[in-house]
């Protein structure tokens, strides 16, 4: 028979070791010559990314770390040239690097007068047998000087030392993407936007005629300011396939050398926002179909029928990692019991392999919380999107009449979703008898452009509102305790832990990962890539001023009523760490209970496995002090000052 205990207290197998060994981060796998290779973030080895083949093991031994700073957000850092040899961004200088073989790194683009001054992405093998990619050059210290181009990089490794021999195929915007050559050679495709628009806000595809290897003429055939263009993929025929939100939804649309055509309209989200660069939401087939992900699972598209035919997988859900050669499909997708995977499936025989998980090993399933997606209703009127992680261990129970305490999740973006999949870090919780309601709140994608746009403005209003909503109704139903709620987010889901705080008293205590306290100083520090996303979420400066003020948590600290828990990465070029300090400081002025932890190494995101272990431990031992309940081996983390007996 279980054992009865108080939620919170009850004994877990799944350590915040096995978290931190568990958040492998796999991604943008590739087919070549019948092999698969893919990126791999390695917290055991210091959050060291490498790039990994099925067949032969690593491909890049330490110290090498493929990954590129574009954006900051980087994407995918390694491009495969022939079945021996790949091409791969280093971290610690963003110089190219060729490997052949067993050969050492070789490298292809100079060092820059700049620390990382140059960096690369989004590579394809150019007609001239050269790589051309998306350069970003960061012409001084600051992060907002910043020139990005569509170049040509020799594979022989001549401009090593002479940055002349690297060839600007094409500039003259702010933005690019997706740089991919037609067939014949003599045009490129690529995406360019500018400031003040993101990725998924607008957009345009660009088709221009190259003279020598440069864009001599270009034209726009589709996006502008308020439709949104991803992955440009040329058809052997000549046409262009992509990806735009023009109905609301992005859908897969050809163009034909003369008009723009739908292939499967519906509402439903077959792309999703661009925050890597190399992202893939589809891919043609050798026999003319496409394999496609429609509301994050994997199908087969016919474009003559716009017929979507789902592939049977045990994947619920698919990431934006789609590769193909023949009829044989790699991803990367995750269930609510199957880990983060790369898998290979051959969508005409059905023939399935998983080629590597992020965890090899797993708890029991009965120990594994399983996601209840709900939609909830706001005030307002409009639904919310919210996914509920029960507490779950077999070996225990609560007392009678007990409710179970919650954290609610603030996803990250805020242009961003949280599929209801396999979480470690969740059934870290929930094993212990704590639920998690996971909001994609607002603003969040995968529910269309009007779901996104809700958020226009409203920062910090909307997303608190929607936590507020769905939590509120947890409570109504007596699936939670309401005086044992929390709310916990990073980067914008920590603006919204802290505006939550700040602007309710539904939360008993709040932590926040490299959250956002004042955005008016954000504006002045943040990264080019998202320097303008403020004039969207709040508006333009210096116009919008009161209203950055008026929603700054850092200006209405009086109004916290709950112990803050701030956890920041002390070379966070994102958030910098003078956002967690300013708070830390208003808080310790106003004698509120909080800690903050600064992890050095660590940028935005934590990937070494200390830190991941020492955050975590942190987090379950604040909820106990505030919940009443001692979470069992779990060493206690120092409030200033001690909060009241709960």
């Amino acid at each position: 028979m279980p054992e009865i205990a108080p939620y919170g207290s009850w004994v877990s197998p799944i350590s915040a070791a096995d978290v931190a060994r568990g958040g492998v981060r796999l991604g943008f796998p590739s087919l070549v010559a019948g092999d698969v290779w893919w990126l791999e973030g390695r917290p055991t080895e210091q959050g060291r990314q490498v790039v990994v083949s099925a067949q032969r093991g690593d491909l890049l031994g330490p110290p090498w770390n493929a990954r590129t700073r574009v954006h900051e957000y980087g994407g995918r850092s390694f491009w495969p040239i022939a079945a021996d040899s790949f091409v791969f961004s280093e971290w610690t200088d963003q110089r190219l690097y060729l490997v052949t073989g067993e050969e050492d790194p070789r490298p292809l683009t100079p060092a820059p007068a700049v620390p990382s001054g140059w960096r690369y992405a989004d590579a394809t093998v150019g007609p001239d047998g050269q790589v051309w990619c998306v350069r970003e050059t960061v012409t001084a210290a600051g992060a907002l000087d910043v020139v990005r181009d569509i170049v040509a990089v020799p594979l022989d490794g001549s401009a090593a030392d002479d940055p002349r021999r690297i060839r600007v195929v094409v500039g003259g915007s702010r933005f690019f993407a997706y740089p991919t050559v037609s067939p014949d050679g003599g045009r490129l495709a690529w995406v360019a936007w500018d400031h003040p628009q993101m990725p998924w806000d607008g957009t345009e595809l660009r088709i221009g005629a190259l003279r020598d290897g440069i864009v001599d003429t270009w034209t726009t055939v589709a996006g502008g300011p308020a439709e949104s263009i991803l992955q440009p993929t040329w058809a052997t025929d000549g046409s262009l396939y992509f990806l735009s939100d023009r109905s609301g939804w992005w859908n897969l649309y050809r163009w034909d050398g003369a008009a723009v055509h739908a292939l499967a309209p519906r509402d439903e989200e077959c792309g999703g926002p661009l925050w890597q660069l190399g992202m893939r939401w589809f891919a043609p087939l050798a026999d003319g179909r496409i394999a496609v992900i429609h509301g994050g699972h994997l199908g087969v598209l016919n474009p003559d029928s716009g017929e979507v035919v789902d592939v049977a997988i045990p994947l619920s859900y698919v990431d934006a990692s789609v590769t193909a050669d023949g009829s044989e499909v790699v991803v990367v997708g995750a269930s609510p019991t199957h880990p983060l995977s790369v898998a290979r499936v051959d969508v005409s025989t059905g023939r399935y392999a998983v080629v590597r998980r992020s965890l090899e090993t797993l708890p029991p399933e009965e120990y594994l919380p399983v996601p209840v997606t709900r939609i909830f209703r706001s005030d307002d009127g409009h639904d919310v999107h919210a996914h509920v992680y029960p507490p779950r261990n077999p070996d225990f129970r609560a007392p009678d009449g007990e409710r179970p305490p919650y954290i609610v999740v603030a996803h990250g973006g805020p242009t961003a979703s949280s599929p209801p999949i396999f979480r470690l870090e969740y059934a870290y919780f929930t094993n212990r008898g704590i639920g998690i309601l996971d909001v994609d709140y607002g603003g969040s994608s995968g529910y269309g452009r009007a779901y996104r746009e809700r958020l226009r403005g409203q920062w910090g209003v909307v997303d608190v509102a929607d936590c507020v909503t769905a939590v509120r109704a947890l409570a109504a139903s007596g699936e939670a305790d309401p005086n044992r709620v929390a709310i916990r987010g990073g980067s914008a889901g920590g603006w919204t832990v802290l505006c939550a705080v700040t602007r309710t008293d539904v939360f008993a205590a709040g932590t926040s990962y490299f959250g956002v306290a004042d955005p008016e100083q954000l504006a002045a520090e943040t990264h080019d890539f998202e320097s303008h996303y403020l004039d969207g979420l709040l508006g333009p400066l210096p116009e919008a001023r009161d209203v950055y003020r008026e929603r700054a948590p850092i200006r209405r600290v009086d109004a916290v009523r709950c112990p803050v828990l701030l956890l920041q990465g002390a070379q966070d070029p994102i958030v910098p760490p003078s956002q967690a300090e300013l708070f830390r400081d208003a808080l310790a002025a106003k004698g509120i209970p909080h800690a903050y932890l600064l992890f050095e190494g660590e940028q935005h995101g934590f990937r070494q496995a200390e830190n991941i272990v020492r955050a975590l431990e942190a987090e379950l031992s604040f909820y106990g002090q505030l919940f009443g309940f001692s979470p069992p081996g779990i060493p206690v983390l120092p409030l200033t000052p001690a909060p009241p007996a709960p």
